[in-house]
């Protein structure tokens, strides 16, 4: 039976890494959690005169450095002034040189949310009218490359070490206390407490990079190391390192000190250890809490508590699930986990399960805001992937508690003898055999000696001295040959009882549904740890829509000051062809206009595409269409001035779009012009 399971066990780990890797495959680069939600100059504005200052709003705090605003020139020099300046509440600006030319600016920002994620883009505005720019932010992404990769694989390196730290702790002091010498789930826990930790310097290291330059050379640039401990994020990072100092000393117990004690001595330590272990477990979550989503936006004080518990809930589900998977498939045969031990857990999951989801449907509510959001944002979509997820997991553990009860009502076979009858005879026959052969030897000699007449006897009676040591060396050697093959023998006897105990396990058909449905569970658990991790690197649907809602109210003041604007979505069918085209006509009346198009992929960014063109068409008079090819000006961005309206109408505007040489597409809309 084991040469079976082991091969389904390998594959579905093989399975889970896969599907682990695809997730984290399509992630991307980490969204931004922080949303610029209004500006000045705006987005694709022209204005009269050159601005004093370039101003950016964004939907919640962040940390600015020297660097973190620039504003350059249509030839890619700066011409902004200073270090950047918070002006009131979450707006920040950065000064401009005076005298500036005519023509297209180009602003870029990095700067860090303040729940600790990188935020990066560019816009540009133009001062007197348009121009070519030499200015490319195609690369402007934040938590991107090779750094951020690494950052997002150490994220989830060390939720999952956290979860199977303190689940396999948990599962050993409050389900089965016998556990604490069981070797497999000492490994356990100490390779979670080791992923935990080299997850936790290495994200420490990996700070500064990650929310700067990118570069895997400045992973080891001590000053900007320095510069991260000064930041909330460091801070909660050498904080985790300290109370990972106080978790070993707590494995250190659990596995040492207290699996010796005897059952009485263990009560008043068990105590000790659930005290502490409950106190260094929600300082390590925690470290969490106060860097991320919990630590800002909408009731911080109350989300914080909240998310503690809420990681406390996971890590005692889902670690204590691993820690039964591996007590069920390789604690020894001779300490097999008892249904006792399987009902504390089903207990401890139920209790765990019910703050999962009153902490989740407060979270929720917290990071959406709306029932749309779920549909409409990106984190509402994978908050709905993990809610399936839990779902399902949920339905396993149903089964799972199905199968523990009829363990425990599964009447107990009282194992086989320590020997087995039939080891014993065949050791009684081999002793019996060398006995005989013992018995025979001298009388063979004799029979020698009757046959060989008088000649011989003197000889014999020479020799024999010598013939009595020899006779007392080889009965030596053959006391110490059968003392090594008794134990030789005793050694098989054990290995045969052992695994014929084994075998006897592992046949119950209880216990054998029991670590399938475990197994079923393990798989899920490590898909949802993947999405959630995938959670907290996205941004929260609240923000999303917020972002949303000032740029269209930004719309609709351009709208009601004469400009307007149509928002087209397209598809041309090929990879990676789905987007938004923005048409910006201003003023948007009979005569010469300025025209601005904007293409964005589904989730806002910028789009850069091969080519964009738009048509006027008066249907009602049968003129046109009225073909414009607009500049491109840069990642995402295409203007034109001068575009010809010869007459007030309703007119449509048809936008063709192409993403690659064979894909394309025509989008169109009617307005009013004039």
């Amino acid at each position: 039976m084991n040469q079976t399971i082991a091969p389904r066990v390998r594959t579905l780990v093989l399975l889970l890494l896969a599907a682990t890797g695809l997730l984290f495959a399509g992630a991307g680069p980490v969204s931004a959690h922080a949303a610029v939600t209004g500006s000045a100059p705006q987005q694709g504005a022209v204005v009269d005169k050159a601005p004093t200052q370039v101003s950016l709003t964004f939907s919640e705090k962040v940390a600015l450095s020297g660097d973190s605003l620039r504003v350059l020139d249509p030839k890619g020099k700066r011409v902004d002034r200073g270090d950047p300046a918070n002006l009131t509440g979450t707006t920040y600006a950065v000064k401009l040189h005076g005298g500036l030319p005519d023509g297209t600016y180009t602003v870029t920002y990095q700067v860090v949310s303040e729940d600790s994620h990188p935020v990066a883009g560019a816009y540009t505005f133009s001062i007197g009218a348009p121009s070519q720019t030499t200015v490319s932010v195609s690369g402007q992404t934040a938590g991107g490359g090779v750094v951020g990769t690494l950052y997002g694989f150490g994220r989830y390196v060390s939720y999952a070490g956290f979860i199977v730290m303190v689940g396999g702790a948990a599962f050993v002091l409050a389900c089965w206390q016998r556990g604490a010498g069981v070797r497999a789930l000492q490994r356990l826990t100490v390779a979670g407490w080791l992923a935990l930790t080299a997850a936790t310097l290495g994200l420490l290291l990996l700070r500064g990079s990650y929310t700067g330059s990118g570069k895997v050379g400045d992973v080891f640039d001590l000053d900007l190391l320095g510069q991260v401990l000064q930041t909330k994020t460091g801070a909660a990072l050498v904080s985790r390192l300290l109370l990972l100092a106080a978790a070993a000393l707590f494995i250190a117990v659990l596995f040492g000190a207290y699996e010796k004690r005897e059952d009485e001595e263990k009560r008043d330590l068990t105590f000790g250890l659930a005290v502490g272990g409950v106190v260094v477990s929600a300082g390590l979550a925690a470290s969490w809490a106060m860097s991320e989503h919990a630590s800002t936006g909408l009731q911080a004080g109350i989300a914080m508590p909240v998310d503690i518990i809420h990681l406390l809930a996971v890590a005692g589900w889902l670690g204590g699930l691993a820690a039964l998977l591996v007590a069920l498939y390789r604690a020894p045969a001779d300490t097999p986990v008892d249904a006792l031990a399987v009902r504390r857990f089903s207990r401890l999951a139920f209790g765990s399960v019910l703050a999962l989801v009153a902490t989740g449907i407060y979270q929720s509510w917290r990071q959406l805001g709306s029932w749309t959001a779920f549909t409409d944002t990106r984190y509402g979509q994978l908050l709905l992937v993990k809610i399936g997820l839990v779902a399902v997991l949920v339905g396993i553990a149903w089964v799972s508690r199905r199968w523990t009860g009829r363990l425990a009502e599964a009447v107990v076979v009282k194992p086989r003898e320590e020997s087995d009858p039939v080891a014993v005879a065949d050791t009684d026959t081999d002793a019996e055999t060398d006995a005989d052969a013992d018995e025979k030897e001298p009388a063979r000699a004799g029979a020698s000696g009757s046959g060989s007449g008088s000649a011989s006897a003197s000889a014999s009676a020479g020799k024999g001295a010598a013939a009595s040591g020899k006779k007392g060396a080889a009965g030596s050697d053959k006391a110490d040959g059968q003392s090594e093959r008794a134990a030789q023998l005793a050694r098989q006897r054990a290995a045969i009882d052992t695994a014929r105990r084994k075998e006897r396990r592992d046949a119950d058909p209880n216990r054998f549904g029991l670590r399938r449905s475990v197994l079923a569970e393990a798989g899920v658990a490590v898909v949802l740890l993947a999405v959630t991790t995938m959670l907290t690197s996205t941004e929260p649907g609240r923000t999303e829509e917020e972002a949303k809602a000032a740029t269209s109210a930004s719309a609709a003041d351009a709208s009601s000051a004469g400009a307007l604007t149509l928002d087209m979505s397209f598809d041309t069918g090929g990879e990676d062809g789905k987007g938004v085209v923005r048409v910006d006509l201003d003023p948007a009346r009979v005569g010469g206009n300025e025209m601005h198009v904007y293409v964005q992929r589904p989730n806002g960014r910028a789009f850069d595409i091969p080519e964009v063109k738009v048509a006027f068409t008066l249907e009602s008079q049968d003129i046109g269409p009225l073909p414009v090819v607009p500049d491109h000006i840069t990642t995402g961005h295409w203007s034109a001035s001068g575009v010809q309206i010869p007459m007030a109408g309703e007119w449509k505007v048809s936008v063709t779009v192409r993403t690659s040489d064979i894909d394309q597409t025509t989008v169109s809309k009617n307005a009013q012009i004039g």
